[in-house]
C-alpha cells in the first residue's frame, strides 16, 4: 500500500463521474505506477483468521434463541472470461431471454445466518468456490461441518441450547447431508420441488405363480397427483398471526429413486470432458440441476405438441438407433450371456467395431458376406 503526497497514512479515493477507484491522488502512484499494482497481486488474505472473526461476531437467533443457517449455491456468471480456469456451467433463470439457461462461470457455495422477521438481511459466515464435478452434498457436509464447529468454538452454541437448524434449497440431498453430518447439534430442513415423486417402502414379498422379480419401491408418491397420497402418518394445525390456520402434514418413509442421478455422477467421473447431454422427458428438473453441479449442460427433448403416433425425437433417436447397431451383432440379438459383465463386455466390442467400420468405411459386419459394389453400404 502507498501514502498519499499529503497524507501519512495509505488512501483510495474515488476518482471521476465513471465511479473508478484510484489507490492514490498522487500522480506517481496513479495506474501508470507498476511497482503498486503488483504489491496488490502479490497481497496475502489470512482466510481462516477471517473466518473465526466472522463466527464469533453477533449473530441474529430466531425466537427461541435457535440459530439458523441457510446454504445455496449462488453462480458468479463469466461467459467471456473463455481463459478463466475451472469454469462450470451454471443454472440462471430470466436473464436475457427470461427462461432457463446454462452460462459458464464460477459457482459458490455459501453460508448464512438467517435474521427474523420481513428482513433480507444476512450475516454471510463461510463461501467457496465448487470446482467442475465437485459432489455438491460431500462439499456442502464439510462445509457445513467446518461452519458448526467454529460456531461452536467461539461460544456461539452451547451444550442445552437449542440444535442449530440448516436450511437448504431443493437442489440438495437433504437426507444424504443429514446422514454425514451426524453427531452434530443441527437439523436438516430441505425444500422439495413440487413435481418430485417419492418411492414408498418395499411392500413384502407374495408368492406370485407367474414368478418374476420382486419389487425394488413401493408404490409411486407423486407431489402434484393427491390421489398418490394415501392416509399421512402425522397431522398438525398451528393458528398464525399473519397466514391464517396452518396445517401439515407429514408421510413417513417416503424416498427418492436415485437410479439416473447415479448415472450422471458415473459419466462425468469417467469422461470429464462431456459437457452436454440429451435427456428425454422422463428426466425432471432437479436432474438438470444436478447436472449443473458436475459441468454438463442438460437438455430435455419434447416430443412436437400435437404430434401422434410414431415420431423420432431429435437427439433421442440417435439412442434407440444405437439398439439398432448393436442388434446386428448376433451375440446381443439374444440373451446368450449369464453374466452381467459379460454381456458389457460385449456391448464395449460391438461399440468397437462399429467405431472400426465408420473410420475405414466398411460396410458390412465381419460375420456377414461382402456386399456386392453396387449395394449401398450400411450407415453407421
Amino acid at each position: 500500500m502507498t501514502r498519499c503526497s499529503s497524507s501519512p497514512t495509505p488512501c483510495c479515493v474515488r476518482t471521476g463521474r465513471s465511479g473508478h477507484w484510484s489507490t492514490s491522488l498522487a500522480p506517481e502512484h496513479r495506474r501508470g505506477h507498476g511497482a503498486l499494482y503488483g504489491a496488490f497481486n502479490k497481497g496475502r488474505l489470512d482466510v481462516d483468521r477471517l473466518r473465526r472473526t466472522t463466527a464469533g461476531l453477533p449473530l441474529p437467533k430466531a425466537a427461541d434463541g435457535r440459530l439458523v443457517l441457510a446454504v445455496d449455491v449462488s453462480p458468479w456468471l463469466r461467459p467471456d472470461a473463455a481463459t478463466c480456469p475451472d469454469r462450470s456451467f451454471c443454472h440462471t433463470y430470466g436473464r436475457g431471454e427470461a427462461k432457463h439457461q446454462m452460462i459458464p462461470g464460477w459457482p459458490y457455495s455459501v453460508v448464512a445466518a438467517l435474521e427474523t422477521g420481513r428482513t433480507s438481511w444476512t450475516a454471510v459466515l463461510d463461501a467457496i468456490r465448487l470446482q467442475p464435478g465437485a459432489d455438491l452434498a460431500a462439499v456442502t457436509t464439510a462445509q457445513l461441518r467446518e461452519v458448526v464447529e467454529r460456531l461452536i468454538a467461539a461460544g456461539q452454541w452451547h451444550e442445552g441450547d437449542p440444535e442449530i437448524l440448516v436450511v437448504l434449497d431443493s437442489g440438495y440431498d437433504a437426507p444424504r447431508i443429514a446422514h454425514l453430518l451426524g453427531g452434530l447439534p443441527v437439523e436438516i430442513l430441505g425444500r422439495l420441488r413440487s413435481d418430485r415423486v417419492m418411492r414408498r417402502p418395499t411392500p413384502p414379498r407374495v408368492y406370485d405363480p407367474k414368478g418374476g422379480r420382486p419389487p425394488k419401491h413401493g408404490s409411486e408418491f407423486v407431489f402434484g397427483d393427491p390421489a398418490t397420497w394415501d392416509d399421512e402418518q402425522a397431522v398438525t394445525v398451528t393458528e398464525t398471526r399473519l397466514y391464517g390456520k396452518a396445517t401439515a402434514r407429514a408421510w413417513d418413509r417416503l424416498h427418492p429413486r436415485l437410479t439416473r442421478r447415479h448415472l450422471l455422477d458415473q459419466v462425468a467421473a469417467d469422461h470429464p470432458t462431456i459437457r452436454k447431454v440429451w435427456v428425454d422427458g422422463g428426466y425432471r428438473k432437479h436432474f438438470v440441476e444436478h447436472a449443473a453441479t458436475l459441468g454438463i449442460d442438460m437438455e430435455i427433448t419434447q416430443r412436437t405438441p400435437g404430434t401422434r403416433g410414431f415420431t423420432p425425437i431429435p437427439k433421442r433417436w440417435t439412442v434407440e438407433r444405437t439398439y439398432g447397431w448393436l442388434m446386428l451383432h448376433r451375440r446381443l440379438a439374444r440373451d446368450y450371456e449369464t453374466l452381467p459383465t459379460r454381456s458389457e463386455a460385449l456391448i464395449h466390442l460391438a461399440m468397437a467395431d462399429l467405431m472400426a467400420r465408420r473410420l475405414t468405411g466398411e460396410a458390412t459386419i465381419s460375420w456377414r458376406d461382402p456386399t456386392k459394389p453396387h449395394q449401398p453400404q450400411i450407415s453407421g
